[in-house]
């Protein structure tokens, strides 16, 4: 009887894993000759980043007001506001963002290259995305930033690389809720088909990537 019921609840957690997989499709995959928006997914071995064209944001949006107008993309990284700005972060802050609710960033890079060349050393997965799952991608990453009593978003300290800044985040980073269910939910929003549950690791999340994406540059051999 434990067997059969095993069997069962593992059937059971298959199918919505594979329900949850499946693509939005009002808003994925773009139908022949429909306009698609280009992104990109950046490994940086412990988190992902989205990589996107910045003339295909519009200038009212969150993202076109921030001080990055000559970049040609903008990366958008998400993750726990302690341990996303220590270079060296110790135990206490991994096992705080680990254990217990707290404060999350958003990182932004503006980049003045090609994606493959600006992260040589990084696996990139290129994703396509129709029109209206861009702008759902967008609305996505625009309800997470925190806004002040003026309405604009709220600086933090210098970014990890190149031409960056952390900005205050409305969301609270939890042990379900990590940089890469955050991605993964990102690219859910926009109808791709990912199961952010399965997205704990980056690992986990550029494989499910993957599978619709095209991995236009390998990480390099160790």
């Amino acid at each position: 009887m434990g067997k059969s019921c095993f069997k069962l609840w593992t059937i059971m957690l298959l199918a919505v894993c594979s329900a949850c997989a499946a693509p939005i499709k009002e808003l994925f995959p773009a139908r022949g000759g429909e306009p698609t928006k280009t992104i990109y997914l950046v490994n940086h071995g412990w988190h992902a980043g989205l990589v996107l064209l910045h003339s295909d944001i519009p200038s009212h949006h969150w993202l076109g007001t921030l001080p990055f107008r000559r970049a040609v993309y903008l990366e958008v990284g998400w993750g726990d506001k302690d341990y996303y700005q220590t270079p060296d972060p110790h135990l206490g802050i991994k096992l705080k963002a680990l254990f217990l609710p707290t404060t999350s960033v958003l990182h932004i890079v503006g980049i003045n290259a090609p994606v493959t060349g600006y992260f040589a050393n990084s696996e990139i997965i290129q994703i396509e995305l129709t029109v209206a799952g861009f702008e759902r991608l967008l609305g996505y990453i625009a309800h997470s930033h925190a806004m002040d009593d003026a309405g604009q978003a709220i600086p933090l300290e210098a970014g990890l690389y190149g031409d960056s800044r952390f900005y205050l985040s409305r969301e609270r980073y939890t042990l379900f809720k990590t940089c890469n269910t955050w991605t993964a939910r990102a690219l859910r929003a926009a109808g791709y088909p990912i199961t952010p549950a399965f997205t704990f690791s980056v690992n986990g999340l550029m494989r499910q990537a993957l599978i619709h994406g095209r991995l236009i540059q390998a990480a390099p051999n160790p």
